[in-house]
């Protein structure tokens, strides 16, 4: 298997193979969780024009979203999981653009197959690539605002390319509490809390949590991420996955 980590939507458009686009902050991993509350399907846009034109099509469909963090105007919910109540979502389509997971989605036209990547889900990525086998795998790392690359994205490829080549990444956790004073400051900032709430870091960072990965399809309506469940061996979520600093 050849593993190649790319960068930013310049990297999604040069992508081959069996592709992960990775938006750990927090794009990716909000689509974990809104599965997890019981949406019925989560469809990713390029542009805030297509999500609204897409609703007018879609009964029982919600908008979520962001530019520069913020939500769109107009939208229902920003790109925050903490923010988002489950109740408001369970049973809903949801319509998700941000700046830049959903923009590598949209960018990666040269891959075989889109897959979608964060830390909450990586032990199930790196397991649905290993039962897949596929010659080459490309992992993007969308960074921010897919314009200016982002250490928790490089880290959680350099963590799936640590589980596809069976050598641990022993410090994992010391380097995800490095992330509080690297890419993710801004959700420890009181002034940002509104933007980018602290409880948001957490939910982020809380590595292997879920066991399935989102897979990209395409149908007459345009992009659609659905959830795929991974079958893990037990003994592979025996160690404490969650980052110990967690207050979620």
């Amino acid at each position: 298997m050849e593993i190649n980590i790319l960068h930013l939507i310049e990297g999604a458009k040069q992508a081959r193979g069996l592709t992960v686009i990775i938006d750990v902050f927090r794009a990716f991993s909000l689509e974990c969780y809104l599965y997890d509350m019981g949406v019925r399907e989560i469809r990713p846009v390029g542009t805030v024009e297509e999500a609204f034109r897409l609703r007018n099509t879609l009964e029982n469909s919600v908008l979520i979203g962001e530019r520069g963090g913020k939500k769109c105007e107009g939208f229902d919910f920003g790109n925050s999981p903490s923010s988002i109540p489950a109740a408001a979502v369970a049973g809903k389509t949801v319509i998700h653009t941000t700046s830049a997971g959903t923009q590598g989605v949209v960018n990666a036209r040269g891959a075989s197959e889109i897959i979608t990547g964060s830390l909450v889900n990586a032990k199930a990525v790196a397991a649905y690539l290993l039962r897949r086998n596929p010659e080459t795998v490309s992992l993007v790392c969308m960074g921010n605002g897919g314009v200016r690359p982002a250490p928790e994205d490089e880290l959680c490829a350099a963590y799936i390319q640590s589980l596809l080549e069976g050598r641990p990444l022993p410090d994992l956790q010391q380097q995800i509490a490095a992330l509080q004073t690297q890419g993710g400051r801004h959700f420890f900032d009181p002034a940002m809390q509104e933007i980018f709430p602290e409880a948001d870091f957490w939910l982020c960072t809380q590595y292997d949590r879920f066991p399935f990965v989102i897979r990209i399809e395409k149908d007459d309506m345009g992009w659609l991420a659905k959830k795929q469940h991974i079958e893990i061996p037990a003994e592979n979520y025996s160690e404490v996955s969650c980052f110990t600093g967690s207050k979620a």
